[in-house]
């Protein structure tokens, strides 16, 4: 289970916002570093994405202290990171979302198997959506049952 993922963005206060609008859960400061924001989902699991500008690196203490954030020159373009989750909007919600941000949403279907909505966040950063109507696919995808014949039928076409 992952609990928490941080994304990098030019306007970190306002996709914390929209991604607490899809969960229909809350945005507030992150206290580790000025300028960065936590949106919490507010479930049993304590799921949130910390929102963090372009500027900022995370770097390895010193000895045994912990997580230091640092400032480097803005990075530019796109970046491999991006997260799959689940929303507690609708899909039409999702749409009216990304019309009224800009930003660019399309409905995909990954592996033949699942429908999602790619978001691009900012129009750089992806967050694949899964809005109840398709969570259902998605679920019965990812089942230990079905993961496994998936994964088989992958080592077997290698």
């Amino acid at each position: 289970m992952i609990h928490h993922i941080s994304i990098a963005v030019n306007h970190p206060q306002h996709v914390a916002d929209v991604i607490a609008e899809l969960w229909q859960g809350r945005a507030v400061p992150f206290p580790a570093h000025e300028g960065s924001y936590i949106a919490f989902r507010f479930d049993a699991y304590g799921t949130a994405i910390e929102v963090m500008p372009k500027s900022l690196i995370l770097k390895p203490g010193l000895e045994t202290s912990a997580v230091r954030f640092a400032d480097f020159e803005p990075a530019t373009g796109y970046t491999a990171t991006h997260a799959n989750i689940a929303v507690a909007v609708s899909e039409e919600k999702v749409w009216e979302i990304a019309e009224r941000e800009g930003w660019r949403a399309v409905r995909c279907r990954r592996g033949g198997a699942v429908d999602l909505i790619e978001l691009w966040v900012e129009n750089q950063v992806m967050l694949e959506l899964l809005p109840p109507n398709l969570m259902p696919e998605y679920l019965a995808a990812v089942e230990p049952n079905s993961l496994s014949a998936l994964l088989k039928n992958l080592a077997a076409a290698q």
